[in-house]
């Protein structure tokens, strides 16, 4: 037998998504590729980040006799940029991954698992010094500022390194990276040689094919005599893991690791992995639970002792030092040309050449480049240190609060800046921050220019132009142009797509946003939401100034004025603007910059407004607009996506309840027939099944959203789905079924919680139960994850903590079981791992 007291396991998920907001607003935009999610984050979140956070056990009844916190078990990154959306828009997900960390480090000896990432996924290689140290810090700056503590380790995009990447990780204190197997060139054991010509040739062994020792970390030799730890991933058991179904089975997982261990060794052994953490729940469903299952089984039989990076790098230091292969990656076989060149590494789209990319990192580059030295000129007047200031400015995108930017300029400005210096400084910084995130790895690593994510990289160049152009004038202007004919030499592998430059005009200058344009969403959209005097709307302030609106028949008209200030930049102005609305689609705005000076002119043409709409003289009242503004009017396509999305949502409410009740009467109409048809096994009309079809998901779907739930006509419906032969929308049923039980849910918490009334309690308890209960007849999985959670959450709150010694108690503690059971909980069994309480 093999002393298992030496084995030790560990597993690493690198947790990541491309950052998908608007660069002028600060906000992922709905994407309809993601539904019935509102975008990829949101959708990757719920089917992977959350799951890992209280990932579970089942028994033999497919019962939950266990929750547990994955991120407390494993290592793992979480790409800063993804943290940052996660905070605002996945709360629960959040805590859970920062709690995680806090309990590892009791887990691992004062280790904690959580690792930092270079802040926005830039391949270091490729990257100027300068940009390679800022994202460094800034990586370990956001770290800090989530984990409250400093990094040990940190993850490399793509793992692409180099060497001057590690020194600089090395001097910002990383104490260990991991790599692919690949990267390690050669290897040796560390010599007492101090001779440097000596040393430099000793006893190196070449690791061709990636044939280093996975089992042990390495130390690599930096300058000036500092050095970086290096753990070398097990490379075919992650390839399992990522491409090969290993997660179809916990118990085959475990096994694949444990056979990594060489039962001859009698010293310590570590065998690792590293994937994207996607793997454990989005591109591969449950894989949450697999990873569970493994590690507890490992533990359990006493196969290996599980463990991180830190604790076994303390534990275990390295005997043995490593020279990596310069410039590689884990995801490109041809080093680092993936991200630079077309070196036939795509996304496998048939057909495809990727000869753009090296026009478009070429000319964000001469971008970068020729930006600098404007930078440094006009920074030189407001900060000591550019570069200093520069690398702190995580700390304002951390926290933009005014109290956060007098901390900052306090420190770095050379001067008290007037507010207009202020605005200038800032627009600086977000220049450099977009600078930043127009490298981001994501825009290289597929086939098409024209892709989501290429588009996202090159939004973000456009957002550093637009402000070059602001800050620098003619310059910037040249700055645009130039690099408009550059990207021009990006052609499409589409042919109506174009070049680079086409997709700059079309899907980046399109995006663009002024102070002006803001106006126009806000005068367009205050038509349909009913906005406070101020109001935080995106990235700015809004604070409006006069208001009127004016009614003639269906027509509306609104006229008034607005302050607005950006919340990045501190820019502010005022606008005036006149929207007419016509009903329905039909509405047009007008908007221009407005001075207190011109206050009694705008109170002119107000006046005159309202008495052509008091005349019912509409044609006047456009005349008017027209006369006061000028300008091209913006309308319903001038909103941003989602507001256009919600406001058209509404519009085509009346449609398409008109549509769905045509429907729903032609199905009533003819079901006994198409029963009939049904069961005698003949083939209905398509017309009837259509329409069959479309009554019966209309009808669940409506039952569902509906304030009272139907138990009775649930049933029936779900009965017609056998006799008349329907396909449901199951994606679209689930999603809405599972959202329904998790409001049910988070109304009993409240009532269960803060002290509403027995019969009410107990009223809430049956009502969820029932609905529980109905979801698990239905013909699909209802999703019951955040349900569950709350169950739990409120079961040690209210039940567990023996708060309910009262008359009444062990009764609704009983109803509750059952509900825990409705919701496939094993309530008897249930434990649950500590960080996830």
């Amino acid at each position: 037998m093999p002393d298992t007291s030496q084995r030790y396991v560990c597993i690493h998920g690198h947790f990541y998504q491309p950052p998908r907001e608007n660069p002028w607003l600060e906000m992922v935009e709905i994407q309809d590729s993601a539904a019935p999610y509102h975008d990829w984050n949101e959708r990757i979140t719920s089917e992977c980040y959350a799951p890992n956070g209280a990932s579970r056990v089942v028994d033999e009844q497919n019962e939950i006799i266990r929750i547990v916190n994955n991120y407390a078990r494993i290592s793992y990154d979480f790409g800063p940029t993804l943290l940052w959306w996660m905070k605002d828009h996945a709360q629960r997900t959040y805590r859970m991954v920062l709690d995680a960390d806090r309990a590892s480090q009791a887990r691992f000896g004062g280790h904690g698992s959580a690792m930092a990432q270079v802040y926005n996924h830039i391949i270091l290689p490729l990257a100027s010094t300068r940009d390679k140290r800022t994202q460094i810090r800034w990586g370990i700056a956001d770290f800090e500022h989530r984990f409250g503590r400093r990094p040990e380790g940190m993850w490399l995009p793509e793992t692409a390194v180099d060497i001057e990447s590690l020194d600089l990780m090395a001097q910002e204190g990383i104490l260990f990276t991991v790599l692919a197997p690949h990267q390690c060139a050669r290897v040796r054991h560390i010599s007492s040689v101090t001779d440097t010509v000596t040393h430099a040739l000793h006893g190196w062994t070449e690791t061709p094919n990636a044939s280093v020792d996975t089992r042990q970390p390495y130390r690599i030799r930096l300058k000036k005599g500092r050095s970086i730890a290096v753990f070398f991933y097990d490379g075919p058991a992650s390839r399992a893991v990522a491409f090969e179904r290993l997660l179809n089975s916990g118990v085959t997982f475990a096994k694949r690791l444990i056979n990594g261990f060489d039962d001859s060794r009698t010293r310590p052994q570590l065998v690792h992995i590293a994937t994207d953490g996607e793997s454990y729940g989005h591109h591969h469903k449950h894989g949450e639970m697999a990873l569970t299952y493994a590690l507890t089984w490992i533990e359990e039989q006493g196969h290996a002792k599980i463990t991180n990076y830190g604790q076994y790098l303390e534990m275990f230091p390295p005997t043995q030092e490593a020279e990596i292969a310069e410039d590689s990656s884990w995801s490109c076989s041809h080093g680092v040309e993936r991200w630079r060149i077309d070196c036939g590494c795509n996304g496998g789209r048939a057909g495809c050449n990727q000869q753009w990319r090296a026009p478009l990192r070429q000319a964000l580059d001469k971008l970068r480049d020729s930006v600098a030295p404007l930078c440094a000129e006009a920074a030189a007047p407001l900060f000591r240190n550019f570069d200093a200031a520069r690398d702190a400015y995580v700390n304002v995108i951390l926290d933009r609060s005014d109290d956060s930017l007098d901390r900052y300029f306090a420190e770095h400005a050379t001067h008290a800046l007037s507010p207009k210096e202020r605005v200038t400084a800032l627009k600086l910084m977000e220049l450099e921050r977009h600078e930043q995130l127009m490298y981001t790895s994501c825009g290289w690593f597929f086939d098409e220019i024209s892709g989501i994510e290429t588009v996202q990289i090159i939004a973000y160049a456009g957002r550093a132009l637009q402000l070059a152009k602001e800050l620098f004038g003619v310059e910037g202007l040249n700055l645009e142009a130039k690099f408009i004919e550059r990207v021009a030499h990006a052609k499409s592998n589409i042919a109506e797509v174009g070049t680079g430059a086409d997709v700059y005009r079309r899907d980046v200058l399109a995006r663009a946003i002024s102070l002006e344009a803001f106006g126009a969403h806000y005068a367009i959209s205050s038509l349909f939401e009913n906005y406070p005097e101020t109001t935080p709307l995106y990235s700015y302030e809004v604070r409006r100034r006069s208001y009127d609106t004016f009614l003639s028949g269906r027509g509306r008209i609104v006229v008034g004025t607005a302050d607005i200030q950006s919340s990045t930049t501190k820019e502010s102005g005022s606008v005036a603007f006149a929207v007419l609305h016509l009903g329905d689609q039909n509405l047009s705005a007008a908007v221009k910059l407005h001075h207190p000076k011109n206050e009694t002119v705008f109170q002119v043409f107000t006046t005159a407004v309202q008495s052509a709409v008091t005349s019912a003289n509409l044609p006047e009242v456009m005349r008017l607009i027209d006369k006061y503004f000028g300008r091209t009017m913006y309308s319903l396509s001038s909103l941003f996506r989602d507001e256009q999305r919600r406001i058209l949502d509404g519009i085509l409410n009346t449609t398409v309840a008109e549509v769905e009740t045509s429907l729903q009467k032609l199905y009533d109409d003819h079901a006994s027939l198409l029963h009939y048809l049904g069961s005698s096994g003949m083939p209905m009309p398509p017309s009837l099944h259509l329409a069959a079809g479309f009554a019966i998901n209309a009808g669940l779907r409506q039952a569902l959203e509906a304030e009272t739930l139907d138990s009775a006509r649930v049933r029936r419906l779900l009965r017609l789905v056998q006799t008349d032969h329907v396909e449901l929308n199951t994606v679209l049923l689930g999603y809405i079924a599972s959202q329904r039980v998790k409001r049910e849910m988070d109304k009993l918490r409240a009532a269960l919680l803060d002290g509403a009334s027995g019969d009410a309690v107990r009223a809430e308890v049956e009502e969820t139960l029932q609905l529980a209960e109905l979801f698990r007849e239905f013909p699909f999985e209802v999703n019951l994850w955040q349900a569950q959670n709350i169950w739990h959450e409120v079961w040690v709150a209210r039940f567990r903590s023996g708060k309910a010694e009262n008359n009444g108690a062990a009764a609704l503690q009983d109803r509750y079981r059952a509900l825990g059971h409705a919701l496939l909980l094993q309530t008897e069994r249930l434990m649950t791992d500590d960080a996830t309480e």
